[in-house]
């Protein structure tokens, strides 16, 4: 009886844990995308919060005995051919994001930049479900979660026409957008990095040597191109950032096996519409909320909770 309820309410509870993680994700969005004002560069932004979480899932590894077993499995699954390459490399997606996060969310805003992450994780959890990337194989599409996917596209829509009055700046929601279907990839590529190491910090580690090493070298070029910023605010919370990251992608890692690539991405998601709402209202990025930007975050919600429904595609 005791293993049926647990049974029972172990997707639901995945699910919150992964809303709960969204939210955190819009607050590091504000923090790196305010990061990037103050200091006049997104690289340095993003390498800054990269490599933080770097520091920290480093320290984690190190005094962990699990997870440097993990480390050592994993590096025999790569070195014997039974785990691929290029399953190493979620990190990359990462690293794309945040750089977006310092690029584009303090010129677009929070709210908005949110709208456009939310479409890609959409899109891209119904095609990594499709194909079977994740860890929990491959799951048929169904009715709710094409719907959900369509509804979400249409509230980009939404907020980008809204906001055609300036500049045309909205356009640049196509940019976090590919970062959120980037996203759905390192979500189901970290779980199977889980699964070969049998550790989420193991995964997390790996995660951010990647990330960091391609932020590296984006920011050098930079540096040297733009030269190093004068003023880097004295405020702790603007260095917070990576702490944020190493949360998301651990509890990402962890959960996509019971829910599935689209329904790990539609509960963050989620998180992150509510957060990034109520972020951009009091502590705005780019102009606030409008009216659109509003109508579009309710109606990506609404594509959030239709794809949830009952009714999901069967697993193969």
């Amino acid at each position: 009886m005791v293993d049926r309820v647990h049974v029972r309410f172990r997707v639901p509870v995945a699910l919150l844990g992964s809303g709960t993680a969204g939210m955190l994700v819009a607050v590091q969005s504000r923090i790196n995308g305010g990061l990037s004002q103050q200091i006049g560069s997104g690289y340095l932004a993003a390498l800054a919060s990269f490599g933080s979480g770097l520091l920290l899932v480093g320290l984690v590894l190190l005094f962990t005995p699990k997870a440097r077993r993990g480390m050592g499995l994993l590096t025999a699954e790569v070195r014997a051919g039974r785990y691929p390459v290029w399953g190493l490399l979620g990190g990359t997606c990462g690293a794309f994001f945040v750089l977006t996060q310092g690029l584009v969310a303090s010129v677009i805003g929070l709210a908005l930049f949110t709208v456009g992450i939310v479409a890609g994780q959409v899109l891209g959890g119904l095609l990594m479900d499709r194909i079977g990337l994740g860890p929990g194989g491959r799951v048929d599409p169904s009715l709710p979660r094409v719907t959900g996917t369509i509804l979400a596209v249409v509230a980009v829509a939404i907020s980008v026409a809204g906001g055609l009055g300036g500049a045309g700046s909205p356009w640049l929601v196509v940019v976090p957008l590919v970062a959120g279907i980037g996203m759905s990839w390192q979500s189901a590529v970290n779980g199977l990095v889980r699964a070969a190491a049998q550790s989420a910090i193991a995964s997390t580690f790996v995660n951010f040597v990647v990330g960091t090493a391609v932020l590296a070298v984006a920011a050098a070029v930079s540096v040297a191109t733009q030269g190093w910023p004068e003023n880097w605010p004295s405020e702790p919370w603007f260095y917070v950032g990576g702490v944020i990251g190493v949360i998301f992608i651990a509890v990402a890692a962890i959960l996509v096996r019971l829910t599935g690539v689209l329904l790990l991405s539609m509960s963050n998601v989620a998180g992150q519409l509510i957060a990034s709402v109520l972020l951009e209202a009091g502590l705005p990025l780019a102009g606030g909320v409008t009216v659109a930007m509003a109508v579009g975050t309710a109606v990506a919600l609404a594509a959030v909770v239709i794809a949830s429904l009952p009714g999901r595609g069967s697993r193969a």
